[in-house]
Formats: C-alpha cells, sequence, structure tokens
C-alpha cells in the first residue's frame, strides 16, 4: 500500500457505508484512497495512534498521509466532506454546498444517518472488495 494515500475507516457491517465505500472506489480514478473497515486490527491501532479507541462504529474516519509523520484524523462530517471534495466531477460540488454549512449542522446531519444507517440491513462480515480493487483495502475482518 502507498503509505500516503488516505485511509478510509468505514463500519464493514454496514450496508450505507459499504454504498459510500463503492461509490468512492468507482470515481476515485487517481487511488487516493485506501479503506480498512473499523472491526479490522488495522483501524484499531491507527485510532489508538490518535486515542480515538475503541473505534466508533457510527463514526467514520479519514486517516490523511496515513503512516507518515504527518498524519491527521478526519472524523464524522469533516471525513465524508474530504473524501467528497478530493473527488472530482459533481461529488466536489456536493462537497462545496455542504461545506458552506456550519459543522455543528453538518455533524448532526451526520448522526442523523449514522443512527439510523442498520434500517437497510445489516452484514454479518465485512464484504470482500472486486478482485480489481482488492490493492486498495489494507485489511478485511
Amino acid at each position: 500500500m502507498n503509505r500516503s494515500r488516505s485511509v478510509v475507516l468505514y463500519d464493514g457491517l454496514c450496508p450505507v457505508c459499504s454504498r459510500l465505500t463503492l461509490l468512492v472506489l468507482r470515481h476515485d480514478t487517481a487511488g487516493q484512497f485506501s479503506f480498512a473497515p473499523l472491526q479490522s486490527a488495522y483501524a484499531r491501532n491507527l485510532l489508538a495512534r490518535h486515542q480515538a479507541s475503541p473505534p466508533d462504529p457510527d463514526t467514520m474516519y479519514v486517516a490523511l498521509a496515513a503512516g507518515t509523520p504527518s498524519e491527521r484524523l478526519l472524523t464524522r462530517a469533516d471525513a465524508v466532506h474530504h473524501v467528497l471534495y478530493t473527488l472530482s466531477g459533481p461529488w466536489r460540488a456536493v462537497a462545496l454546498v455542504a461545506g458552506a454549512l456550519p459543522r455543528a449542522l453538518r455533524n448532526a446531519a451526520y448522526s442523523l444517518v449514522a443512527r439510523n444507517r442498520y434500517r437497510f440491513g445489516r452484514y454479518q462480515a465485512c464484504a470482500l472488495p472486486r478482485p480489481e480493487w482488492r490493492d486498495r483495502f489494507i485489511e478485511v475482518a
């Protein structure tokens, strides 16, 4: 794995989170993001470095410059905003509009989705990535 990539930590049991991961994979043609489920040892170790342990399954995390001395952690709406802004096309426009909203409002909207995400089902185990995307996943629990 390219250690300077941003790493998205997502709830691997959540269908909404898995769909967001698929959206990013499809639109991140430059390969800027890698992925690891929150249920993985990699995620637990990364979050422990930022005193964010144990991982909160209601929270999406993005580690910027993962594995480097300048590693930084974004959470919740800030993490989603960063991902969408990094993608090109309409996703950047969505991020610009959302970014104009106050952080408290963005996080409230994020919390609403996070609280209701299992209404769409729940996986028994983390889904395996398609073979062509396998190198983008650090660890699948």
